[in-house]
């Protein structure tokens, strides 16, 4: 059972993700001295405030072969059997368990599926708060970062120097609240 918590200005409802005004962002390590960047662009969710914020729900369907690190070349291979095998492995997802208090902020806690696998995460995630969207609704604004290691999803080769395992993931979100 949660502990109620108080959040000023926080709006109960059911949010969805602005894909336009949101990034699904990635980093991770190359040949150990240099870092890869990308993002999906082809992402959707929602988000549901419960009267206790602690009940609030988090779920976030990714498209993986929209990645896009800047290269053309290297996405068509990151999309292919050598990594995220996106023909087999069509969807990627995250669909919160919990959500706890952290300080000032919190933690999200769920089950991420990738390349067919389902790990438990956490998200540290900062609440940017709520806002009027300047077209009449309201605007929900939150942050959230977490490391995974691409190995335990099965993506990429094991022991590669060329890459590193552990794969930082930011998330910058905003979302309408559906009327």
């Amino acid at each position: 059972m949660s502990t109620a918590t108080t959040i000023p200005g926080y709006v109960v409802g059911t949010w969805d993700i602005d894909s336009v005004h949101s990034d699904i962002e990635f980093t991770l390590r190359h040949l150990g001295v240099g870092r890869s960047r990308g993002r999906f662009d082809g992402f959707s969710g929602e988000i549901v405030t419960a009267e206790n914020p602690l009940d609030s729900t988090v779920t976030a369907d990714i498209d993986p072969a929209s990645i896009n690190t800047g290269n053309g070349d290297r996405d068509a291979h990151v999309r292919n059997s050598d990594f995220l095998d996106v023909e087999k492995f069509p969807k990627a997802g995250f669909r919160s368990t919990g959500i706890r208090k952290d300080g000032d902020d919190y933690l999200i806690d769920g089950e991420f599926t990738l390349h067919g696998v389902t790990k438990q995460v956490s998200l540290e995630a900062e609440l940017g708060g709520f806002t009027d969207n300047g077209q009449g609704g309201t605007l929900l604004g939150i942050s959230a970062t977490t490391t995974l290691n691409r190995t335990d999803f099965g993506v990429g080769p094991n022991g590669s120097a060329m890459l590193g395992e552990k794969v930082k993931i930011t998330l910058d979100i905003e979302a309408n609240l559906r009327d």
